[in-house]
């Protein structure tokens, strides 16, 4: 049997490399699953007269997050390391808290999700040296990417708060 039908990866990654940058895009995946669910959360429970708004903002925000959890966890398949899936695992992971247990007012949902927006920037940013020193372009591909759309959302965000 050949070294690829033994579980062997030769993608030009160094093993200690490829498991760092997955414990770190393990990290993205958790941020991005718990402001994906608070986001979804303040969908269904946001009122108040910005209620059309908000609700449909969050959509949006919540539909791209769901859709972006899986190019993460697909990227650290790709490393060859499992990709975390549980809330425990999310939960021991992720370096922002989880939605309050209850709803919030609206303008302070909006300051939630900023928060959580520029935290998971900042976990994306982090994983750049590792990708860049182990020339793991596909993974700094999917950081860009990310943090295009974390910097933009949390801009839009604040914008709400603002006389």
């Amino acid at each position: 049997m050949g070294k690829a039908t033994e579980g062997h990866i030769d993608i030009g990654i160094e093993e200690k490399d490829r498991a760092a940058i997955a414990e770190g895009l393990s990290r993205l995946l958790a941020d991005t699953y718990t402001l994906y669910l608070t986001t979804h959360n303040f969908h269904w429970n946001v009122t108040g007269p910005m209620f059309n708004t908000l609700h449909d903002m969050f959509m949006v925000q919540y539909t791209e997050l769901w859709n972006s959890v899986d190019l993460i966890a697909e990227r650290i398949r790709s490393l060859g390391h499992k990709a975390p899936g549980s809330y425990a695992q999310f939960s021991a992971l992720a370096s922002i808290d989880d939605a309050p247990a209850d709803p919030p007012k609206a303008l302070d949902m909006v300051a939630i999700l900023v928060s959580g927006h520029e935290a998971v920037a900042r976990t994306a940013r982090s994983i750049f040296p590792l990708a860049d020193k182990a020339s793991d372009e596909p993974t700094a591909d999917l950081l860009t990417q990310r943090l295009t759309v974390h910097e933009k959302t949390a801009w839009m965000l604040r914008s709400l708060l603002q006389n």
